[in-house]
């Protein structure tokens, strides 16, 4: 039995996870942490994970980065591992999250779809094959309600991509204030908001005569939740602090 905490457990990837958790007899949500309060859940709810005194194996974190510092500071002091499935971290709680990796096991992913974790290996595929022959460029698609952009799922096929090329590559946000033709260093990056768009990712390796390119598409939010609550069950086992990401659940 996986005893869970849901912080952000009133957001919509919280709801999902609380379903997918609630018809897995491995799981007991033993609580969830939520600035808006107790709302209609069946397990208790807390502002602030100080307020929780029971026990519990693993945080999974769908919330807002401006949770970061209270969960760190709870999972060291309680000896919990967390799951960060959040985006938009500025360098400085990366850092921060580095450091607490160093006490406890902490599982962080830009994006939790199993899918799109095989992209990245695709992507490393294709780029150390091609080469500084193809150009790079990668186009993002999310709903009108995300705040941060480019997606952090696209940094991270950019970031992919960039530990096989032959070269230091430069990201490009965007083109309308460069006005001169494309480096052959840049991988460019490009973000689409709009409608009820759950993630779209297009990666395109643009040749002199030809195009290859490789795309996931997400179906709904149940895939990020998914992955989520799979890499709280790989991290409740884990007895060893450290940063572990979908790498490391992949294989096992």
């Amino acid at each position: 039995m996986v005893r869970l905490i849901i912080s952000g457990c009133n957001g919509r990837m919280g709801r999902v996870v609380e379903a997918i958790c609630s018809a897995d007899p491995e799981f007991e949500i033993a609580a969830g942490i939520d600035l808006l309060g107790t709302g209609d859940r069946d397990f208790p709810v807390f502002s602030s994970p100080t307020e929780f005194q029971g026990e519990a194996d693993v945080v999974v974190d769908f919330s807002s980065p401006a949770a970061l510092d209270g969960l760190l500071e709870f999972g060291i002091a309680r000896g919990i591992p967390l799951v960060l499935a959040t985006t938009g971290y500025s360098e400085e709680q990366l850092a921060a999250i580095d450091r607490a990796a160093a006490q406890i096991p902490v599982f962080r992913s830009a994006n939790m779809s199993l899918g799109v974790n095989v992209l990245l290996e695709l992507v490393r595929a294709a780029a150390r094959a091609l080469g500084d022959g193809y150009d790079l460029e990668i186009v993002e698609r999310h709903h009108s309600k995300k705040v941060d952009a480019p997606s952090g799922t696209a940094l991270m096929i950019a970031d992919a991509a960039a530990e096989v090329l032959p070269y230091q590559p430069d990201y490009v946000y965007g083109r309308q204030a460069v006005r001169q033709p494309r480096g052959k260093t840049e991988i460019g990056i490009s973000s689409v908001r709009g409608g009820g768009i759950v993630g779209d990712h297009e990666v395109i390796f643009a040749g002199r005569d030809e195009v290859i390119e490789l795309r996931h598409t997400a179906m709904s939010r149940d895939v990020f939740a998914s992955g989520a609550v799979r890499a709280a069950r790989f991290l409740a086992s884990v007895d060893r602090p450290g940063l572990y990401s979908m790498a490391d659940l992949l294989r096992t």
